[in-house]
C-alpha cells in the first residue's frame, strides 16, 4: 500500500530524515517509534505531502505521490493529530462532513455515514450540534477519527493521536478505536514516542533514531531480538507490555 524508497528530507543544513526505505502492507498498522526529533513525524507528513521530500520517492497504492495533486492525495488519506485537530468553529456534524462535502456527497449520504460513525465510536447523537470546546478530550479524539474515516480511506495517518489525553483516557480511547473492524481493515501509520502504545497497537514497529530506521520488526521480535544496543536500551528504559 505504501512504498518509501531512499527518502531524505533536509531543512537548510539539518537532515531530518536520511535515506529511509520502508514498505507498508495493505491493512497493516505500522508504528513509527522513537525519541523527539528522530524524524518520525517528518516521515509521516511526507506521505500525504504536508512536507515535501528533498529526495527519494513515496508510492501510495502504486502511484508516486509527487505525480498527484496534493489536495487530491489528502482527501484520500485520513489524518488524525493530537486532540483531534478539529476546527473550533465547526460543529461535530460539520467536522465529520468536511471531506464528504469536498467530494460532493449528498446530504442524505453524509447523514447516514455520520450516524454510522458516531454509533461505532460510542458518541451520543446530542454531540453533533456541539463545538470542540464543549467536548472532553476523549470525545474530541473520537470525532477526529470519525472525520478521518468519513470517506472510508484506504490509509489513515496518525501523529501522536493520544498525546493530549490523561493516561486512563488514553488507554481507554486507543483500545476502543483500534477495536473497530473498520480501522483494522485500514492501513494505519501511527507516530508515537510511547513504547507501551507501540507494542499494544502495532503489527510492526519501525524504530527510528537521528533520521534513520534502526530496526523494523514485530513487537515480539523487537523485544526478543533487538538489532543494537540502542534498540535494547530504548525498550528497556520504558515500561511496556506485549499485546493483550
Amino acid at each position: 500500500m505504501i512504498e518509501i524508497r531512499n527518502l531524505t528530507k533536509r531543512f537548510a543544513s539539518y537532515t531530518a530524515v536520511f535515506d529511509l526505505s520502508l514498505t507498508i502492507a495493505q491493512g497493516e498498522t505500522l508504528v513509527l517509534l522513537g525519541t523527539s526529533g528522530c524524524g518520525k513525524t517528518t516521515t509521516l507528513k511526507m506521505v500525504n505531502r504536508l512536507i515535501e521530500p528533498t529526495s527519494g520517492s513515496i508510492r501510495v497504492d502504486g502511484v508516486d505521490v509527487m505525480k498527484q495533486a496534493a489536495f487530491e492525495l489528502r482527501r484520500r488519506i485520513g489524518y488524525v493529530i493530537q486532540d483531534g485537530g478539529l476546527f473550533p468553529h465547526y460543529t461535530v456534524a460539520e467536522a465529520i462532513a468536511t471531506v464528504p462535502k469536498l467530494l460532493d456527497w449528498g446530504p442524505e449520504m453524509i447523514r447516514e455515514r455520520t450516524n454510522e460513525l458516531i454509533n461505532k465510536l460510542r458518541l451520543p447523537q446530542t454531540l453533533l450540534a456541539r463545538y470542540p470546546a464543549e467536548l472532553s478530550g476523549g470525545q474530541r479524539q473520537r470525532v477526529g477519527l470519525a472525520r478521518a474515516l468519513a470517506v472510508r480511506p484506504s490509509i489513515v495517518l496518525m501523529d501522536e493521536p493520544f498525546g493530549a489525553l490523561d493516561p486512563f483516557t488514553r488507554r481507554q480511547v486507543r483500545r476502543e478505536l483500534f477495536g473497530l473492524n473498520e480501522l483494522r481493515e485500514t492501513t494505519v501509520v501511527l507516530v508515537t514516542h510511547d513504547v507501551s502504545e507501540a507494542l499494544e497497537l502495532a503489527d510492526r514497529i519501525a524504530l527510528m533514531d537521528a533520521g534513520r530506521i534502526v530496526q523494523v520488526a514485530t513487537p515480539d521480535a523487537l523485544l526478543t531480538s533487538p538489532a543494537s544496543d540502542f534498540v535494547r536500551d530504548f525498550l528497556d528504559d520504558k515500561p511496556h507490555r506485549l499485546h493483550d
